[in-house]
């Protein structure tokens, strides 16, 4: 754990110690748990809202262990993505519509925002749920948890519960731990992807249990053929290369532009000119874009690749074999902050973090931020292992002569991937924390989150 972060557990664990009163504002609520609201009914009802296309995955694997583990069919209602629709949700509307970061970028969304926050709150309403989960999203989600809370009776003893998956960024950022205080009054439970985020939560009565990173669950996915697990995703270079007539002396570069489209648009017509310098110094260059499960990306980027400068090859994001054998089959990847560059990790493929906002949004990040990286691995390893060109250095010919020197140094590459072991271990799921299921243990975050909902009471 970073310098920084210590330092804000230790702070606010004195706090805590200081206001030792804290009175939970349901504590007269009945503590039945979960399976119990279900089997009055002979059901799960579950209300789910995912914003993005990582938490459509990470939505999409909590649905599939819930329906695996549950001893009562499941029900889903709710907003997500395609994933997600593969385990029975009907979207209420295009999970695009609230896809959207940033402050300013947030403006121009906003009446369309309010209007899907309403829909979803009558579908809630309608659906008369035993859960609501929200995945990620926080700007919509807790606004949503919020108001959803504020309509119940109080002395409703079967009202819903109110779980939220991936804890926000508190650690992040200046006074992130007085807004995590609040959550409590409309979260029951947050399940927590990183190791210290559970501790800090509950010092502030929030209940929350870490259940690892979902997307080390690729690596469970993939590697079905292996006793053992050591959170390396094992793919198939050749066979990609194979697929795609890619020579076997070409430099082979992955560009991940994002999953919305504001940053796609932003950010992929200077990843185009990295390409432009990348050219010529490289004989034979070739491009792998991975593209997110987003209809306004997939048509932005069919129009983009008409005017790239070397041979590129397309991959659908939702994809998980064969957007792994394109890592293994590359040589290094220039990607958008995000969960990517998690992905990045197991695979142990070196990269290059980029990103870029509106002017006042990377003002806001400088004044706010409390932590000097942007990216996870870097964070959680408090070490810049892992290049960031940021805000105005990110330059199209900054990013050529850093993923040149990525390319070229053997150094710098097996720094990387060694680097990349530690953070794996310290996103896996806790050892003593597993799952029970037809005389095997399953330890994995989704079966983790799913068995803890499900037997979740109320204190």
């Amino acid at each position: 754990m970073s310098v920084i972060l210590r330092k804000a557990i230790h702070s606010l664990s004195r706090e805590v110690i200081r206001n030792t009163g804290i009175i939970r504002r349901f504590s007269s609520i009945s503590s039945r748990a979960v399976v119990d609201l279900a089997a009055k009914d002979g059901e799960l009802r579950v209300f789910v809202v995912a914003g993005e296309v990582s938490g459509d995955t990470i939505g999409a694997r909590l649905m599939a262990s819930l329906k695996r583990i549950s001893p009562f069919p499941v029900k889903f209602c709710g907003v997500g993505g395609s994933m997600m629709a593969l385990h029975g949700l009907q979207s209420l509307f295009p999970m695009e519509d609230l896809a959207v970061m940033g402050i300013w970028e947030l403006l121009p969304h906003l009446y369309k925002i309010r209007a899907r926050l309403k829909e979803s709150l009558e579908a809630a309403s309608l659906f008369k749920p035993h859960v609501i989960l929200t995945v990620d999203a926080k700007g919509f989600s807790f606004r949503f948890l919020k108001e959803l809370r504020a309509s119940y009776n109080l002395q409703l003893l079967d009202r819903p519960m109110h779980f939220h998956y991936v804890a926000p960024s508190f650690w992040a950022w200046r006074g992130g731990e007085a807004r995590l205080k609040g959550l409590s009054h409309f979260v029951d439970h947050i399940f927590c992807l990183l190791p210290f985020e559970e501790e800090v939560c509950r010092l502030n009565g929030l209940a929350a249990t870490f259940v690892g990173h979902p997307v080390l669950e690729d690596c469970l996915q993939l590697n079905l053929e292996r006793d053992t697990i050591a959170w390396k995703v094992h793919a198939n270079s050749q066979e990609f290369r194979s697929k795609f007539d890619i020579p076997s002396g070409a430099k082979v570069i992955t560009i991940l532009p994002g999953s919305r489209l504001q940053e796609v648009k932003r950010m992929a017509p200077i990843f185009l000119k990295t390409m432009e310098f990348l050219k010529g110094s490289f004989s034979d260059l070739r491009t792998v874009m991975l593209v997110a499960s987003n209809k306004h990306v997939e048509d932005y980027i069919g129009r983009l690749i008409d005017h790239w400068p070397v041979p590129v090859i397309l991959v659908p994001g939702s994809s998980t074999e064969l957007k792994y054998d394109a890592f293994s089959a590359s040589t290094a990847a220039l990607c958008t902050s995000g969960t990517v560059a998690v992905e990045l990790q197991l695979a142990r493929l070196p990269c290059l973090v980029a990103y870029r906002a509106h002017i006042l949004t990377e003002w806001l990040i400088r004044y706010k931020a409390q932590v000097p990286y942007i990216s996870l691995p870097n964070i959680l390893l408090d070490s810049p292992f892992i290049p960031e060109a940021l805000f105005n250095s990110c330059t199209a010919r900054n990013l050529a002569s850093t993923l040149t020197e990525l390319i070229q140094d053997e150094g710098l590459r097996e720094q990387q991937m060694k680097s990349a072991e530690r953070v794996v271990q310290l996103l896996s799921p806790p050892a003593n924390n597993y799952v029970q299921y037809e005389s095997e243990d399953i330890s994995q975050p989704s079966m983790i989150a799913a068995s803890t909902l499900l037997h979740y009471r109320r204190t």
